[in-house]
């Protein structure tokens, strides 16, 4: 007999603390039913998660669970952590049947959650490539590389959003089980190690969440407090790159593997509301700090070399080397989706924002089942894709290492549990989004063509407070008529039928960095609204390398509705630098020929860029 979400918790967020100072509002409550994010939800549900459990299938991920369950006979396939994105696979499943019922979709997930169960062992341990490739004497003997705690986090959230979504409760079995044995081998007295990939964190302080049970918030601060002890470093391995050089309350900015740092960083945040510990809640606001001012790019892009998948020193933010990595974009959306609910912070909101339409959105196609892993802000005319992550392939259907498809599929599914929170007798709206948002008996509704247009209208069916985050970037904003400041909430007592109207000024703005990034210095880029624009060789009539913007050219921004899936588009005009190419040594240009004749200069929002064709790009140029 299947479940329906009427018959499932009401508390379907991802993250569902009711510690802080506000409480999501779930999937049963938050609808988005139009608008920019209901298109890319629909390819999400309809092609992207049924043709990942294919592309698991064709991986071998599956099988090796098959295997472990007793099922045929073989080896273990793929990378030590192939089970992580299964379960990734199934939350996304998960989410989208709470967002979208599918009895085609709920028979997937309890297929698949059967040959989970089969493939756990006795005492609780699951691991399907260890079990097959090293047996029960190989548990946790390389927890630094072999991801055991990562892929036993992701059944929990998996298993968390199954029973919150579907009313199945067969996966969460399996995580109380997994749980319980990771309490009992570890901790003080016990096994003293961490995994060198962080999520477990987070995963266990859902699961106590779910159940109440309080072993498992002590074992995810236990995780917390052990790293910056020289556990790893024991292990003959160098720490910082684990994350596990500074003791989290110590550490003053983020460092190392880009992924890794802020699933940790979102893990201690949980950890942090729940146990109601201040000192390390101000140690995440001041690391958050640090490397949104200094180690983010502007399209909130986290991680700047490639190697070691890794955040830089400060300020080392080159173009063309970008990492940033959706997973890291998407872990920067949990950092700071948590920091928000804990603190009531508006940057943390606008945050959210800039990562949600920019550095999350380009790593997934229009149609929905192409990736890129690496997310670069220019690609070189000519450029040679010499690594399977390079942009210059284009997005792919699938990776090696495949975090990132099923990662997307999961935040995509449930996206509408990010939109808005509530407090006592008040809602707060975080992101703009057509559809509907329900607070006790109240239900708003919400119509706009954001981010294309500013204009919101939210239309209340009774007396609530409503809270609006008024973007930093929007200056001169107004609600009802009235200015309201940028970079704050604005609250509107609203009565039944009241109509709040909320206007956020859309001109484009031409934004400069920091003088310290020394790979754009003296460029500039192009917003509008939440969007960060690129140039695409495509719709130029000179070489993207060449271009230079003129200082005082005019920023003109029309919609187009025939462009890919229509889209705000800006044009302003520029010059094509010519000395480059036909200097003898590359820093011997003479100014005089490096000046090239006005061009136009059309800009689409990075997003959507690799969606026509694969050539140059550029989201920074020098003004000049």
């Amino acid at each position: 007999m299947s479940a329906t979400p009427d018959a499932v918790s009401t508390s379907r967020s991802p993250a569902a603390g009711t510690r802080g100072r506000w409480r999501p509002v779930g999937l049963a409550d938050a609808k988005i039913t139009g608008g920019f994010w209901s298109p890319r939800q629909q390819r999400n549900g309809d092609s992207a998660i049924p043709s990942g459990q294919d592309q698991l299938e064709k991986a071998g991920n599956l099988q090796n669970l098959r295997l472990a369950a007793g099922i045929g006979e073989g080896e273990a396939i793929g990378p030590v952590f192939a089970d992580s994105d299964v379960y990734k696979w199934l939350e996304a499943a998960a989410w989208e049947y709470g967002r979208n019922p599918s009895e085609e979709l709920l028979q997937r997930q309890r297929d698949l959650t059967a040959i989970v169960a089969a493939a756990q062992r006795e005492d609780g341990y699951l691991d399907s490539v260890v079990q097959l490739r090293y047996g029960d004497e190989g548990r946790y003997k390389q927890l630094v590389w072999s991801h055991e705690h990562y892929c036993a986090g992701h059944l929990i959230q998996a298993a968390v959003a199954q029973v919150r979504c579907t009313g199945d409760r067969e996966l969460l079995e399996v995580a109380i089980k997994l749980a319980d044995h990771l309490v009992a081998t570890f901790g003080d007295g016990k096994t003293v190690d961490v995994d060198g990939h962080p999520v477990i964190e987070m995963a266990l302080v859902e699961l106590y969440r779910e159940t109440g049970t309080a072993a498992y918030l002590d074992l995810a601060r236990w995780f917390v407090d052990a790293r910056g002890h020289g556990i790893i470093k024991n292990h003959g391995h160098e720490p910082a790159y684990f994350s596990d050089r500074v003791p989290v309350r110590e550490a003053t900015t983020v460092e190392g593997h880009s992924v890794r740092a802020v699933y940790l960083a979102a893990g201690a945040t949980d950890v942090a509301v729940e146990t109601g510990d201040t000192e390390l809640l101000e140690a995440l606001k001041r690391q958050f700090a640090h490397m949104w001012s200094t180690k983010t790019y502007v399209t909130g892009g986290l991680g700047a070399r490639w190697e070691g998948e890794a955040f830089g020193d400060e300020y080392e933010l080159p173009s063309d080397r970008a990492y940033a990595e959706t997973c890291a974009a998407i872990g920067g959306i949990q950092w700071a989706w948590r920091m928000l609910l804990a603190t009531g912070e508006a940057s943390y909101a606008d945050a959210i924002e800039r990562m949600l339409y920019n550095g999350f959105l380009a790593g997934v196609s229009l149609a929905g089942t192409e990736y890129f892993y690496v997310n670069a802000l220019q690609l070189r005319g000519g450029a040679h894709a010499d690594n399977g992550r390079s942009p210059a392939h284009g997005r792919r259907g699938w990776f090696d290492c495949a975090c990132c498809p099923p990662n997307i599929m999961r935040t995509l599914a449930s996206l509408d549990g990010y939109l808005a929170s509530t407090s006592d007798g008040a809602i707060q709206i975080h992101q703009y989004v057509a559809g509907t948002l329900t607070a006790g008996e109240v239900t708003l509704t919400v119509e706009t063509a954001y981010p294309w247009d500013g204009a919101v209208g939210i239309t209340a069916s009774g007396p609530i407070a409503v809270e609006l985050r008024i973007p930093a970037w929007a200056e001169g904003a107004t609600v009802n008529g009235k200015p309201v400041d940028a970079g704050t909430y604005a609250q509107v007592d609203a009565a039944a039928g009241d109509v709040i109207e909320l206007k956020l000024p859309m001109a484009t703005r031409v934004v400069g960095a920091d003088p310290r990034v020394d790979a754009v210095r003296g460029c500039v880029a192009l917003e509008r609204g939440p969007l960060v624009y690129a140039v695409e060789q495509t719709d130029q009539e000179a070489n993207v390398d060449d271009l230079h913007l003129l200082p005082q050219a005019s920023v003109a921004a029309s919609h187009d509705d025939q462009l890919l899936d229509g889209f705000t588009v800006l044009r302003t005009r520029g010059r094509a630098g010519t000395g480059h190419r036909d200097a003898v040594w590359p820093f011997a240009t003479d100014s005089a020929d490096g000046v090239g004749d006005e061009v136009d200069v059309v800009a689409v929002p990075y997003y959507a860029w690799a969606n026509r064709e694969i050539g140059a790009m550029r989201v920074w140029l020098p003004r000049g």
